[in-house]
């Protein structure tokens, strides 16, 4: 009778272990003997235990950061760049089988090629290019991984660090062009006004109205008797009493 019940529970144990739960964003890799066999789908599975083995993959897109590294421009300047490298398995078998682990082995094949390209390319295009340039690393890394059964979906640059009198040459050149910039709108705005103010000149001139301003200009200095005053009166402010005169 004790025999019988120690078989029941060996029988027990070893049909718990068949049975396998393959998550939906899991693939359940299954090896017989050491030979793949076939890929389970999510769900409840059943295996043969001890002759079979399961090894499951997440297939769920993965972030994955690239530790800030030193890397030198073409133009020879030392600049820090981290990043992140986003992928997926799209072929768990090959994710197993054909590498020992892809997740370690997508970072450190991205952070080569980061190096790589960004040591091409100058600071300006570095700076100012910095998706094309996360597009080409992506480009690089995803031909490489494809074998392995791993999409790189996306490769981000996330913060460029530069020297510290490097980014204080820049603060000057910024500060340099904003003065120039507010110079030239000065320039502009005084440009406007003297042509307004020249336009309003000729209007005045034209319709006698420069002779009434300086007529009452003169009517208001002039007010106490017991100031003298003297005005030279330009050609122009006697013609202009002659035209009002005239028009009289």
């Amino acid at each position: 009778m004790g025999i019988l019940i120690i078989l029941l529970v060996i029988v027990g144990l070893l049909l718990l272990s068949s049975l396998k739960v393959i998550d939906q964003y899991e693939r359940g890799i299954v090896l017989t003997l050491g030979s793949y066999s076939y890929t389970l789908q999510p769900g409840l599975r059943l295996v043969v235990p001890v002759i079979q083995r399961v090894i499951k993959v997440d297939i769920r897109i993965t972030t994955s950061d690239i530790p800030q590294q030193e890397v030198i421009t073409k133009d020879n300047v030392p600049v820090g760049i981290n990043a992140v490298v986003y992928f997926q398995v799209t072929k768990p078998e090959d994710a197993v089988l054909k590498i020992q682990d892809y997740s370690y082995a997508v970072t450190q094949y991205a952070q080569t090629a980061l190096r790589d390209v960004i040591g091409g390319v100058e600071l300006d295009t570095l700076l100012t290019e910095r998706i094309k340039i996360a597009e080409e690393i992506k480009a690089i890394v995803d031909k490489e991984t494809v074998d392995w059964g791993v999409d790189v979906t996306a490769i981000k640059i996330q913060d460029i660090e530069l020297p510290a009198d490097m980014k204080r040459a820049m603060a000057k050149q910024a500060e340099a062009e904003r003065e120039r910039r507010a110079a030239i709108i000065r320039a502009q705005g005084e440009l406007a006004a003297s042509e307004n103010l020249k336009k309003a000149m000729e209007h005045m001139s034209a319709s006698g109205a420069i002779s009434l301003r300086t007529l009452q200009t003169i009517e208001a200095t002039t007010a106490n008797p017991s100031n003298t005053v003297v005005f030279a009166l330009p050609t122009e402010v006697l013609h202009g009493l002659k035209n009002l005169v005239g028009h009289k």
